[in-house]
This record gives structure tokens, C-alpha cells and sequence, in this order.
């Protein structure tokens, strides 16, 4: 219905597709739907809560019961951790990467779930199209791997990166100085707009294609049959879509959860 709504002025016969008049009437819900305790509650808002209390909810009731024979719920919540803890934490990280599994599988549950909301139906928006979610979950990746650098190998953290002793004397200051901007600066940055901009893209196609096919359909009777008729074409092309965000779902929410982890190794294991 917001969607709808973007674009009710939408004539069809003087343009083939369907926009607002600024692309931010698809991300930005600044009208409460309801307030707590006098604070309001926009559906943006609303959103990211109810994908922190999914995010809870999968782990806690998937593995509250260790049952001999898991249900297909359960059995799917574990193959999820599993694979994240064998593939992504140790896989990647090492044996100490265990320490840091609880927080790469949230980071990964919780991006799905938010990927997710944008093929759900009666939602259609991805929290994660809005930049303050990958910015957030970006910087929280980067306070960690710099706080395990220097944990783990004290103020020389600092120093083999300024410092390179791999590298040629004459090279170490160019070196030092790039490796200080791609770590402390880039690195967040680059990890927070991968996310963004793929759900940024992905939702805007659908969004714009889903619109002007149902404009189409329900407006046949004033443009005509012809017209109406690219409703159908806009349709197919937005299902194509759909199961192609569908993959990018998940592995948007893999790559993000994987660079963190490389991010960390990095950090933790400098003699990589």
C-alpha cells in the first residue's frame, strides 16, 4: 500500500513506468504509527525491532530442546549455526574464533531477517536499504576487530600497519599510509555501502516494477489494452527480480558476516 500510494498520481499514458517524484518516498516513513511511552514509533522503526525480536526468537525456540531427533526447525537452526561457527568463525578465524561466533551469527540472522522483509509480503522494505543499519552493524564490526588487534597483539597492532616490515624501507611510508586508511577508514565504509547500495538497488527495481504492473492491471480500462497489457510484461519481469533478490538475500548477509570475520583474522592473526 505504500508503495501505491508513492506513485498515486502515476499516469500511465504519459509515462511506461510507474516513480515517485523522489525515491526517498520508498525508504523514508516518517509518519508514526503508533508511540511509546510519547515516543513514536515509525514503521522503519518498527521493523528494526521486530527483526532483533525474530532474530531472538529463531535462536531461542530452535534450540531451547535438544531433542535426539530434531523437528525440521530445529534441525535447520543448528545446520545455520553450524555452518557459521565451522565455515565462517573457525573456518575463517581459527580456533579462536569461537569468541567471536555469537556475534557473527547474530550479525547474520539479523541482516537476513532485514534483507528479508523486502520479498515479504504486506512489507516490502528491507531495514538494511536504509544506511543507518549497515553503517551501525559496520562500525560494530570495526570497534571489534580493532579492539581484538590490539588485545591480541598489543600497541604492535598499530605500528605493522603504519610500519610494514614486509615491505621495502623506501615503500614502508606509502605502504603504512594506505594501509591506515584502507583499515581504520575504508574498511567500515566499503562494508556498510556493499550492503546498502545491493538492497538499495534491489528494492527499487522491485518496488517501481510491482507498482506500475498494478497500475497497469487495474487502470486497463483508461489506457487501453496495449498498455495494460505491459502490466503482465512489468509482472514477469518483476517475478524474475524477485527470485534473483531472493538470492541476493542471502548472500548479502554472508558476505557481510564473512568480511567481518576476515576483518577480525586480520586483526587477531597480523602474521597472515
Amino acid at each position: 500500500m505504500e508503495l501505491i500510494l508513492a506513485v498515486a498520481e502515476c499516469d500511465l499514458s504519459e509515462s511506461a513506468v510507474c516513480a515517485p517524484e523522489s525515491v526517498n518516498d520508498l525508504f523514508e516513513f516518517r509518519t508514526a504509527i503508533f508511540e511509546v511511552f510519547g515516543f513514536p514509533i515509525t514503521r522503519t522503526v518498527f521493523l528494526i525491532f521486530l527483526a532483533m525480536a525474530l532474530s531472538v526468537g529463531l535462536i531461542y525456540f530452535g534450540l531451547r530442546k535438544k531433542a535426539t531427533q530434531p523437528g525440521k526447525f530445529q534441525l535447520s537452526i543448528e545446520s545455520l549455526m553450524t555452518f557459521v561457527r565451522d565455515e565462517i568463525a573457525i573456518g575463517i578465524i581459527g580456533p579462536t574464533g569461537i569468541k567471536y561466533f555469537p556475534y557473527l551469527m547474530s550479525i547474520f540472522i539479523f541482516i537476513l531477517i532485514g534483507n528479508a522483509f523486502e520479498v515479504t509480503p504486506f512489507v516490502n522494505f528491507p531495514i538494511t536499504s536504509r544506511m543507518a543499519i549497515p553503517l551501525f552493524l559496520a562500525l560494530t564490526t570495526w570497534v571489534i576487530f580493532v579492539f581484538a588487534g590490539f588485545k591480541a597483539n598489543g600497541f604492535s597492532y598499530f605500528t605493522g600497519i603504519i610500519w610494514p616490515s614486509s615491505v621495502p624501507v623506501a615503500l614502508r611510508p606509502l605502504v603504512g599510509l594506505i594501509e591506515f586508511f584502507s583499515i581504520f577508514l575504508v574498511r567500515p565504509f566499503s562494508l556498510a555501502v556493499r550492503l546498502f547500495a545491493n538492497l538499495v538497488a534491489g528494492h527499487v527495481m522491485l518496488s517501481l516494477l510491482l507498482v506500475t504492473a498494478w497500475v497497469s492491471i487495474t487502470t486497463i480500462g483508461d489506457i487501453g489494452a496495449i498498455k495494460g497489457a505491459f502490466g503482465i510484461a512489468w509482472w514477469a519481469l518483476a517475478l524474475g527480480i524477485f527470485m534473483f533478490e531472493m538470492i541476493v538475500i542471502l548472500l548479502q548477509a554472508y558476505i557481510f558476516t564473512l568480511l567481518s570475520a576476515v576483518y577480525i583474522d586480520t586483526s587477531v592473526n597480523v602474521e597472515h
